[in-house]
């Protein structure tokens, strides 16, 4: 595990943040708790509507006040402040300089007004003190750490003159420009072809090599995980149902859900051709109407009675295992080999 004996740069606990909606206040993301160290790489997984994004989204806290409660309980602990209480000039520091986000589709990011320069300016205007010249150099080196050829010519250059893997590399650049503790990347590569994903992916993990930056990346494709994340935290129906060791999850996952996830991904030199993937049955539940019990149970081919009177709760179930919130885990080694390019 990448932790070893260091500070985690951020300490997740208790997370709770509820909507309010027509049909009255409903829980999105429910005690959610975990860390993120330095220079480490976590995965968070799971169907949409999980409370993924939700996650990341309060950490930064970037949903509408009008209609989001954050639990007073909560706690994102960061750098000796606990930012689900944070006044919003407190938030106004740390986004972008300590603690930086990439979205999912930066053509709905990037403001297609203004140069990429000056983008990327406007962040080293509010978070350095550095001169306009200085500021020039800076914002062209780091197009050019991220892979952007002619980063002279492109920093003057608008979003819609650059393709769709460029406003990706310059969405990183941006938020790397200040050097960020901490990435927060929100399906980076969904909107791209794969080779681009490949080659974002590898940008990103080089960049946090380089940079020590502890990513947090949020997304649904487990092929994306194994290539680049430590860790893995497995969310269904807003709680966190499983975390581990990114080998570790894919060796021997505890969850039920979890080993179904993984066995729908496609596995490198599958033979069976036309055969159909497995499948989870079934939809996640409406959070308005959640199961008794397990969130799971519903859709679980290992259902027990315990399962519909009593909900897990998330915990190691012996020694050496890693946290799950199954009151009966699964314990057989499963064969999991993703076809995903390394990057």
């Amino acid at each position: 595990m990448i932790a070893g004996d260091r500070k985690p740069v951020l300490e997740v606990r208790g997370l709770t943040t509820r909507f309010r909606t027509d049909r009255g206040i409903v829980t999105a993301v429910d005690d959610v708790n975990f860390d993120v160290y330095p220079g480490e790489t976590i995965g968070i997984v799971g169907e949409s509507g999980c409370g993924k994004t939700v996650t990341s989204k309060t950490i930064m806290r970037l949903l509408p006040e009008q209609n989001s409660i954050i639990d007073p309980s909560s706690q994102i602990l960061f750098g000796g402040t606990n930012l689900a209480t944070a006044s919003e000039s407190q938030m106004r520091r740390v986004r972008g300089d300590k603690i930086a986000m990439i979205f999912q589709e930066p053509m709905t990011s990037l403001n297609p007004v203004f140069t990429v320069g000056w983008q990327l300016d406007e962040a080293l205007r509010y978070h350095t003190k550095l001169s306009k010249k200085q500021r020039l150099e800076r914002s062209i080196e780091m197009l050019r750490l991220v892979e952007i050829p002619n980063p002279e010519q492109r920093v003057k250059e608008y979003p819609h003159q650059l393709s769709g893997g460029m406003r990706q590399r310059v969405m990183i650049a941006i938020a790397l420009c200040c050097e960020p503790d901490i990435l927060i990347a929100d399906e980076p590569t969904t909107a791209l072809d794969v080779t681009i994903q490949a080659q974002i992916l590898a940008l990103m993990d080089d960049l946090r090599k380089k940079l020590n930056t502890a990513i947090l990346l949020i997304t649904h494709d487990l092929g994306v995980v194994a290539t680049v994340c430590d860790r893995i935290i497995v969310m269904y129906a807003g709680r966190v149902i499983e975390q581990a060791p990114v080998r570790d999850l894919f060796k021997r996952p505890q969850h039920p859900y979890t080993k179904a996830l993984l066995e729908s991904i496609p596995k490198a030199g599958n033979k069976e051709h036309g055969k159909r993937l497995p499948t989870i049955k079934g939809i996640v539940p409406s959070l308005f109407e959640l199961p008794a019990g397990c969130r799971f149970q519903d859709r679980c081919e290992f259902k027990q009675q315990r399962c519909i009177d009593e909900e897990p709760r998330l915990e190691p179930k012996a020694q050496g295992d890693h946290p799950v919130r199954c009151h009966f885990p699964l314990n057989q080694d499963v064969d999991l080999t993703v076809s995903q390019s390394s990057p």
